[in-house]
């Protein structure tokens, strides 16, 4: 930087640090600095990153006006302030948590941004049940789901031994139980097949869970290629079928109408289920990730192949709820054909609804978070930056207020006697003090000091942003140029409402 210009650091008093018979140019040209409150608020013109974009753009000079062309940007991911927004009239929120792709599906690896949080050490992770072991160094959760469809299974195929090995008597539901934990283990192994694909290519997975109607793989990026996207998806119907053969093999091997015969011969027919059902061409579904790699190979777009394979996976839902119990009255899956209007007949519309509605939600999830991930670029750190006024620790918060809103600023940050950044005033501490006890409160008892994680890059963007702003939750931040200097203060409210009209807005 030009020595000449002066060192762009903010100052006690205000400035920004630059002699005041510097050019206009001089110094940096993007650090915010404060400005007559008439145009502090103005959003900048260019959409290119320059000023504070939205809350705290440089106002042109009557000169440079004239010169300077309009361009077509994107649309702003903040409302501009107001000239009247004041610091203490901005409301603060409680920042929530960044939706993910996380549904529940059968035997089906997930694919989205999910939020890189490590859960605390011990048994049970936060929402994700008991943890089970660390294979890979993916965590594996057993949803308490689980459990229920563990006894439903337990006491279904405990009726159908029964009729098969009634010489079992009361010990047949100790052989169910242990057919739903071999039924889940194949489960686990279909999800670790996409848990292995995902590191092979450098995507991250949060945790493996155990739930309700099969497993979820929680890969927190997305395939870079169609190529990779549709290996990714096909690993894990491959590896049921190859469970299938396996068991198929075992029960050729031992001799018929025995307890390992009938297990193994459930296991086949459980294994070749899972895999014809995640082969079904439709989101959330493995197959549904496939005919998304398809598509998005043919047009190039993987918003495309999102959209179609969404599509066809609500009218695969459709199909599921009218369909299965059909096929089941009619003994066309291979039972004896049912009246209408029994107990079973409800079971399985009951089933099927069940089915339905996860494949459903799955399909919208994923057009959600496609949306997301087409928006996550809009989300600058740069853009969402409030524009920021430093003060001295003995600086009482009437006297810091004026300044900042005659600087047209929404953010105090408190600095040492040099000019460093020490800490930055938290909004929601200034709203709870009294206005007529602000001459008596200094703004060091409402800051809160900055940490490594609470110093962040203006150039962030993105799921990047998200990221750095989850690895250190925090109210506020301090948002600095590469130099060091000071941008301005970061809200975490902002990113959030920023967030929340990204997933809003159409594609």
């Amino acid at each position: 930087m030009d020595e000449s210009a002066g060192s762009g650091r903010p100052q006690p008093d205000g400035t920004d640090g630059r002699r005041p018979d510097a050019p206009e140019g001089s110094g940096h040209p993007e650090s915010p600095r404060p400005v007559d409150t008439a145009d502090s608020a103005r959003p900048a013109q260019d959409g290119s990153g320059s000023g504070q974009g939205a809350e705290g753009a440089r106002p042109r000079t009557p000169e440079e006006a004239p010169r300077q062309e309009p361009e077509e940007t994107a649309p702003p991911t903040e409302e501009p302030a107001q000239p009247g927004d004041r610091l203490t009239k901005t409301p603060h929120d409680t920042p929530g948590k960044t939706p993910h792709d996380t549904h529940p599906e059968f035997a089906h690896a997930t694919h989205g941004p999910a939020p890189k949080t490590t859960p605390p050490k011990g048994k049970k992770g936060p929402g994700g049940g008991l943890l089970m072991g660390r294979p890979f160094g993916v965590p594996v959760y057993v949803a308490p789901s689980w459990f229920l469809v563990a006894a439903l299974i337990t006491w279904v195929f405990g009726g159908q031994l029964d009729r098969v090995l009634p010489e079992l008597g009361a010990a047949r539901y100790l052989v169910s139980l242990f057919f739903a934990v071999a039924f889940y283990a194949s489960v686990l192994v279909h999800e670790l097949a996409h848990t292995v694909v995902a590191l092979r290519y450098k995507l991250p997975v949060r945790r493996i869970q155990l739930q309700f109607f099969g497993g979820v793989s929680e890969i927190e990026k997305e395939s870079e290629t169609p190529g990779r996207e549709f290996v990714l998806a096909f690993v894990g119907p491959l590896l049921s079928l190859v469970l299938a053969g396996v068991f198929y093999a075992g029960m050729r091997a031992v001799e018929p109408g025995t307890v390992p015969g009938v297990l193994l011969a459930g296991l086949m027919i459980s294994n070749l289920i899972v895999a014809a059902f995640n082969l079904l061409p439709g989101l959330p579904l493995d197959g549904g990730r496939m005919l998304r790699a398809v598509v998005w190979k043919i047009t190039g777009k993987p918003m495309s192949g999102t959209i179609a394979a969404a599509w066809v996976g609500r009218a695969l839902a459709v199909s599921v709820l009218i369909g299965l119990p059909l096929l089941n009255q009619s003994g066309a899956l291979g039972g004896e054909a049912q009246d209408i209007g029994g107990m079973d007949t409800v079971m399985d519309a009951l089933l099927a609804a069940i089915l339905a509605a996860i494949i459903w939600t799955g399909a919208g999830n994923s057009l959600r978070m496609a949306r997301l991930r087409q928006h996550l670029p809009e989300l600058r750190a740069r853009a969402l930056t409030r524009r920021a006024v430093p003060v001295e620790t003995s600086t009482p918060l009437s006297e810091a207020l004026r300044r900042a809103n005659d600087a047209g600023a929404r953010a105090l940050v408190v600095v040492d006697a040099d000019g460093d950044p020490m800490s930055v005033v938290r909004e929601a501490a200034i709203v709870g003090v009294p206005e007529h006890r602000r001459p008596w409160v200094t703004v060091s008892g409402l800051a809160q000091d900055i940490t490594e994680g609470m110093r962040i890059s203006a150039e962030l963007a993105g799921e990047e942003l998200l990221d750095t702003l989850r690895a250190t939750p925090a109210t506020e931040y301090l948002v600095v140029e590469a130099s060091g200097e000071i941008y301005g203060v970061l809200s975490a409210t902002d990113v959030e409402r920023a967030f929340v009209k990204a997933m809003a807005r159409p594609s």
